[in-house]
């Protein structure tokens, strides 16, 4: 067998890596390969011009970095599997339960009651909050009074301004705030009850409101 100089010789690691991704389909590359590999290149180097032992050890150290950098890897995968199982039990814990979402849509249900906060960023000497059917027509105003900064919460019995029960289906809540300066509009979160989950690419998870459709999870300010 004719000897290979040292500087001719493919570096191990490299035929490490190619020799991996060839076996990939057969499962993981371990150390008696790697050995193989460097064994072969020690046997074929030139003897009158070895390669350096520095060299040796620097892709035996490189081995060693990309061992570790494989097992991290699995560990975090395991990891990121294992929360995002977590996360689907607990969404799947919601089904059939009421979440307070940042919405104007009032859905109003056989129960014959929506319920909501409005958020008023600073005191104000009067919070309104007005409902309106699906043409934009006023159907309630509702006041509630002064409120300090923070979530001011409200509740609308499914009924006209003339106390006449109004049909099930979406409505819009409009809330204002007085101030100084003139009336400003506030944002509202809405209750709304929660069908079902779905699980996305990626691991992503989206809950399925009753007539509000999907939203991701982490758009849930509170379940009730």
């Amino acid at each position: 067998m004719s000897a290979v100089n040292a500087s001719q010789a493919t570096d191990v690691l490299s035929q490490y890596q190619l020799k991996q991704q060839s076996a990939s389909s057969k499962g993981d590359l371990g150390k008696n390969e790697f050995m193989e590999l460097m064994l072969a290149q020690l046997k074929n180097q030139d003897p009158l011009d070895p390669q350096d032992n520095g060299e040796f050890i620097s892709q035996l150290a490189q081995f060693s970095s990309l061992e570790e950098m494989q097992k991290l890897s699995g560990n975090v995968d395991s990891v990121i599997g294992e929360f995002r199982s977590t996360q689907a039990l607990q969404a799947s814990a919601m089904v059939g339960k009421t979440v307070l979402v940042a919405s104007d849509l009032a859905m109003l249900g056989a129960s014959g009651e929506v319920n909501g906060t409005v958020d008023v960023p600073a005191s104000t000497g009067g919070v309104q909050v007005s409902i309106l059917n699906g043409s934009g027509e006023l159907v309630r105003q509702m006041e509630l009074g002064s409120k300090p900064a923070g979530s001011a919460k409200f509740t609308w019995d499914g009924k006209d301004g003339n106390g006449s029960a109004v049909p099930q289906g979406s409505y819009y809540t409009v809330a204002s705030g007085a101030y100084p300066g003139g009336s400003q509009q506030l944002g509202t979160m809405m209750s709304a009850n929660v069908d079902s989950v779905s699980l996305g690419k990626g691991g992503s998870i989206s809950l399925n409101l009753a007539g509000m459709g999907s939203i991701d999870l982490s758009q849930v300010q509170q379940i009730n």
